[in-house]
């Protein structure tokens, strides 16, 4: 074999091990069909969400997968497929899913997520759960709630005792001098 093309292979190998070492989701969908301008939208729409796409032949993900003690993605490697990775669990499946409500060709293969591996159905219920700012946002509403209860109860307590105020006072004039 040609050393420039073994050394092509090792880069590729190389490339979709640390693609799988910086992700927490990987996802595998198949894109036979799909025109080269869906394509590009759907790594413009990943790519905005900070989730990467790459095409690479599957004996090549199988070496970079055994390479890194994955197992259970072998019988998902037929086919022209499309791997998509992603630092946030539910963001690449997330998109993904969207995407193949409205583009029949792309098929939800399965996933690697932090260390297990779901088929289709386990792939569409990662894509529901929402994101970790929604999460986040979600937590912080949960933690204020007993303090803004607090304090509207003490505002209504303060508002029904509330001691009517008189108008003020008027000054006396001062006295005319002549």
């Amino acid at each position: 074999m040609n050393k420039d093309v073994l050394q092509a292979k090792k880069d590729s190998v190389k490339e979709i091990s640390d693609n799988l070492k910086n992700s927490s989701t990987v996802a595998i969908v198949s894109y036979q069909g799909l025109t080269v301008a869906e394509f590009t939208e759907l790594r413009r729409t990943l790519a905005a969400k900070k989730a990467t796409m790459g095409v690479y032949k599957n004996t090549l993900v199988a070496r970079a997968l055994k390479d890194n003690k994955i197992s259970g993605l072998d019988k998902y490697l037929a086919g022209p497929n499309a791997f998509v990775f992603s630092k946030e669990i539910s963001v690449g499946p997330a998109v993904l899913y969207r995407f193949s409500r409205y583009h029949e060709k792309l098929v939800l293969k399965a996933a690697f997520v932090e260390g297990t591996v779901v088929d289709e159905k386990g792939f569409v219920e990662v894509a529901k759960l929402p994101s970790k700012e929604v999460l986040l946002s979600l937590f912080c509403r949960v933690l204020n709630e007993p303090v803004a209860s607090f304090a509207r109860a003490v505002k209504s307590v303060a508002d029904s005792k509330a001691v009517p105020v008189e108008a003020p006072i008027a000054p006396a004039a001062a006295p005319a001098a002549n």
